[in-house]
């Protein structure tokens, strides 16, 4: 890991510091924790909060308010995105997307 993405990745906020940064409440920040959507350091039973948290806090938001979706609706954005960087071929992450659409239109 470079030293740019060390810090990056390191957790100094606590949750309402994290909270004012991104302008949300820090109940939303937990409603994330819970949906799955963010994952903070914990410590001693306080979340902690990196830049990389914080920068993905902002995409959530964005994809809320430009896009409207839901949190299902964001979490599998999220995933899909985790999906397509990891795999080395995109063939899999594509099968697992097909997959997960052809569950929700079942559960319909």
């Amino acid at each position: 890991m470079h030293e740019r993405e060390h810090v990056k990745s390191r957790p100094v906020y606590v949750i309402s510091v994290a909270a004012e940064i991104t302008g949300l409440h820090p109940r939303t920040l937990r409603i994330y924790e819970e949906r799955g959507l963010l994952t903070p350091v914990r410590r001693n039973r306080i979340r902690l909060y990196s830049d990389e948290d914080i920068e993905r806090v902002r995409v959530i938001r964005q994809l809320i308010e430009a896009y409207r979706l839901n949190l299902a609706g964001v979490r599998l954005i999220l995933e899909v995105h985790e999906r397509l960087q990891v795999a080395h071929d995109g063939g899999d992450a594509v099968e697992w997307l097909i997959e997960r659409i052809l569950e929700g239109t079942r559960r319909e």
